[in-house]
């Protein structure tokens, strides 16, 4: 059973029609990927999609993409234009087939704010935590320096806060010398993972 409402799906099965009442609710009640984000952040989700979006339809489909890529001096192979096409939420990690691609094509916003939160919300592995904190640890020691690591989440990338960083940088996995155990760290989030995959079973 998919996680999203059959309209989502790429094949969606046919149901008998909505009463009056349950269209209505529908228009007001607010997908849920929706609440996943603050203003601001679905309010730049739609100036990007907008972008993408030529004819002002509500839908990306092959039209608008020939035209996003041609204006970035790209030529996208047909396997490619139906990869985007055919893409839905809850598809990334699988490739389209034929039969996917000859279906609907395209994606609306809801759709694509859905795609977008399954992509943002991925933790990064174990591998690649050990790695992006192996970076700045040039002994090898596991251990990075707290006032480092704070000057780099402070000036670089997506930047965090001077609170954000105190709830990842002090604790049990800070020693007086102000040196945090990333290692250490990394394996805690991978035991908490373990117990909340069993607690859903």
């Amino acid at each position: 059973m998919s996680r999203y409402p059959d309209y989502l799906s790429p094949n969606p099965t046919p149901t008998k029609p909505l009463t009056k009442a349950q269209k209505s609710r529908a228009r007001r009640e607010p997908s849920g990927v929706f609440s996943l984000f603050q203003a601001p952040q679905i309010q730049q989700f739609k100036e990007a999609f907008q972008l993408v979006d030529h004819d002002k339809d509500g839908w990306v489909n092959e039209s608008d993409l020939k035209e996003i890529f041609a204006s970035l001096g790209i030529s996208p192979s047909k396997q490619m234009m139906d990869d985007l096409l055919s893409a839905r939420p809850g598809t990334h990690n699988r490739t389209s087939s034929y039969e996917d691609a000859s279906t609907d094509r395209g994606i609306n916003f809801t759709m694509f704010l859905t795609m977008m939160s399954e992509r943002l919300f991925e933790f990064d592995t174990e591998a690649e935590l050990l790695e992006a904190f192996g970076s700045f640890d040039e002994n090898d020691s596991g251990m990075v320096r707290v006032d480092e690591m704070k000057k780099w989440l402070s000036e670089v990338g997506e930047r965090m806060d001077e609170q954000e960083m105190d709830r990842l940088l002090k604790g049990p996995f800070t020693d007086r010398q102000g040196n945090f155990n990333y290692r250490e760290w990394v394996k805690v989030l991978r035991v908490n993972d373990a117990d909340e995959a069993e607690n859903t079973l």
